[in-house]
C-alpha cells in the first residue's frame, strides 16, 4: 500500500470534487440532504443497480413520505412495494428500525455514525452515508465502490472477503476525506466506482482521478480489490405447481422466518421429498407431484407436465432450479392447504418474490 502525503490528499480532493460537481449523477435522493431520504435510498441500492432503485425509491416516497407512515404500513403493503428488489429482510428491518426511531429517539435520527449503528438494520457503510451525507460527519463510507476505488488508488492489497480489512479501509479514508463536504466525496466515490473504476471494464484512461490510480499507472489495477472467492450457492431442485381449482389459483404464504418470509408463491415442493428414482421421467414427476398434494394438503389433483425449460434462481447461499407443473384441483375443502385459492387479480395483489414472477414469465406466457 501507498500512502499520500497532505499536498497529494489536497489534490485528490479538490479533483475529486471539481468532477463531482460538474459530473455527479442527478438522483432523486441527492436532491435534499434529509436523513430519511439517504436512508431509504441506500438501503434499496444494496444488492441493487441505480437504474432499477429509481421509480421504486419514488414510489415507495409516495407511499410512506415520512418514518411515521413506513412505520404505520402494513406488512402486505409494505412487501408489495418492496416486490421485485429481493432481500426482503431489508424493508422488514427499516419498518422496525422507524418504529424504533419514533418510540426511543422521538422520531429524530442520531447525528453520529457510532450512534446511527444503534438502529436496527443499520450498518457502518449506511451509517457513513446517512452521517455525511445528511449531518456533514467526516466518515467514510465503505462499500463495494469505496473497496474498489482505494484499493486500486492505493494498491492495498488486503483481502476485502476478511471483515477485519474494513477497519483498515475506514482508517485510510478518514485521512482522506474533507472535513468540508464528506458528504459529496462519499457519493463521488461512488459514482467513480460506478463509472470509470467500473469492477470487469474500467475506463481509467479517461478517469478524472487517473494521475492518483496507482494501480492503473502500473498496468494491473484489475488486480484490485483482492477478494478471495465465496462457496458456491447449493443447488436445489423444486417443482412449481400451478394448479386452479375452478377459476382460481392455488397460492401459498412462506412462513414468517427464513427465506422469502411471508411472501406468496405458488406450491413449490423440493423434489428430493417426492418419492422419485435418479433417472425419474416427467410422467414420473406428475405422478408424485398428484401422490404429494393427496397426502399434504387432501385434494385431488390431475397434473401435466409443463414442457418448457427449469425456472434458475440464485440467492446468496442457493441455487434453485424449478420444474413447472400444471393442474386443475377438484373443488374441496381447502383446510390442509397452507394457503389459498385466488382470481387471477387477487393474485397479482399478493406480495410475490422474483423468483415467483419468473416462474408465472415463463410457464404462463405463450
Amino acid at each position: 500500500m501507498i500512502e499520500w502525503d497532505a499536498a497529494t490528499i489536497k489534490d485528490f480532493q479538490t479533483t475529486l470534487l471539481a468532477w463531482f460537481d460538474e459530473e455527479g449523477r442527478d438522483l432523486p435522493w441527492r436532491h435534499d440532504h434529509e436523513p430519511y431520504h439517504v436512508w431509504v435510498s441506500e438501503i434499496m441500492l444494496q444488492q441493487t443497480q441505480v437504474q432499477t432503485v429509481i421509480p421504486y425509491y419514488q414510489r415507495f416516497m409516495t407511499l410512506f413520505p415520512t418514518i411515521a407512515d413506513l412505520a404505520a404500513a402494513p406488512e402486505s403493503q409494505l412487501l408489495k412495494a418492496w416486490e421485485g428488489l429481493g432481500y426482503y429482510s431489508r424493508v422488514r428491518n427499516m419498518q422496525r428500525c422507524a418504529n424504533q426511531l419514533l418510540t426511543d429517539y422521538d422520531g429524530q435520527w442520531p447525528r453520529t455514525a457510532a450512534a446511527l449503528t444503534d438502529l436496527i438494520g443499520i450498518g457502518p457503510y449506511t451509517a457513513g452515508a446517512i452521517a455525511s451525507i445528511a449531518f456533514n460527519e467526516p466518515v467514510p463510507a465503505v462499500d463495494g465502490n469505496a473497496y474498489r476505488v482505494f484499493s486500486r488508488l492505493l494498491k492495498i492489497d488486503a483481502d476485502i472477503a476478511k471483515p477485519q480489512t474494513r477497519a483498515l479501509f475506514e482508517q485510510v479514508i478518514s485521512r482522506i476525506i474533507p472535513h468540508d463536504r464528506p458528504g459529496d466525496f462519499n457519493q463521488a466515490i461512488m459514482d467513480l466506482g460506478s463509472s470509470y473504476m467500473t469492477a470487469r471494464q474500467p475506463d481509467s484512461a479517461h478517469s478524472p482521478v487517473k494521475r492518483f490510480n496507482q494501480a492503473y499507472l502500473d498496468g494491473d489495477e484489475l488486480a484490485y480489490p483482492v477478494k478471495t472467492k465465496k462457496p458456491r450457492p447449493k443447488p436445489i431442485a423444486y417443482v412449481a405447481v400451478l394448479a386452479q381449482m375452478q377459476d382460481h389459483w392455488l397460492m401459498t404464504q412462506r412462513p414468517s422466518n427464513g427465506m422469502l418470509a411471508n411472501l406468496w408463491t405458488v406450491p413449490l415442493i423440493p423434489i428430493e421429498e417426492l418419492d422419485l428414482d435418479e433417472d425419474y421421467q416427467p410422467a414420473d414427476l406428475v405422478a408424485a407431484v398428484e401422490t404429494y398434494f393427496k397426502q399434504e394438503y387432501r385434494l385431488t389433483l390431475t397434473a401435466h407436465y409443463l414442457d418448457k425449460r427449469p425456472v434458475t434462481h440464485t440467492f446468496t447461499h442457493q441455487k434453485w432450479t424449478i420444474q413447472g407443473v400444471g393442474g386443475e384441483v377438484m373443488l374441496g375443502d381447502l383446510a390442509y392447504f397452507a394457503g389459498k385459492a385466488v382470481t387471477t387479480a387477487e393474485r397479482q395483489q399478493l406480495p410475490m418474490p422474483k423468483v415467483q414472477e419468473k416462474i408465472f414469465t415463463r410457464y404462463l406466457s405463450d
